[in-house]
């Protein structure tokens, strides 16, 4: 039986914890660590090789993590918030703070297609988003 200290393995461990084992299994805890060991001097000697211009999806993986599923679940009801908050303005304003803010068109093009002016598509989307914003503290 061989003694082993499980924080030597396992980073998790705060402090040392050691534990008996038998020599099969401290043998595999071993050349798993040399294992390792060897796979990160193997990827810190070829990092030089990689291109963030080939278009192998590197870049695009060393500057997008993936959400956690919280991260997700968190999304969807601050969008559904979001979408309530739309749907509680009148019918009007709802349609210009999207398409102002949502689609990002201008308060000219909106005022033109709706054949009103400028100040009253701005003045309308403004107080749309005090509204809302008054909505989403009420809710949150």
């Amino acid at each position: 039986m061989t003694t082993i200290n499980l924080k030597d393995f396992y980073p998790w461990y705060p402090h040392d914890e050691y534990i008996e084992v038998s020599e099969e299994v401290a043998d595999e805890l071993r050349a798993s660590r040399l294992y390792e060991a060897a796979y990160q001097r193997r990827v810190i000697r070829n990092k030089a090789q990689y291109s963030l211009d080939c278009e192998d999806g590197i870049e695009y993986s060393a500057c997008v993590s993936e959400p956690t599923p919280q991260e997700l679940l968190e999304r969807m009801e601050l969008f559904c918030h979001l979408c309530a908050a739309l749907n509680s303005l009148p019918e009007t304003q709802g349609r210009r703070v999207d398409a102002c803010v949502i689609l990002g068109k201008s308060y000219r093009e909106v005022a033109m297609v709706e054949g009103v002016s400028k100040t009253s598509v701005q003045e309308s989307v403004q107080s749309g988003l005090a509204a809302m914003r008054k909505y989403l503290k009420k809710v949150l």
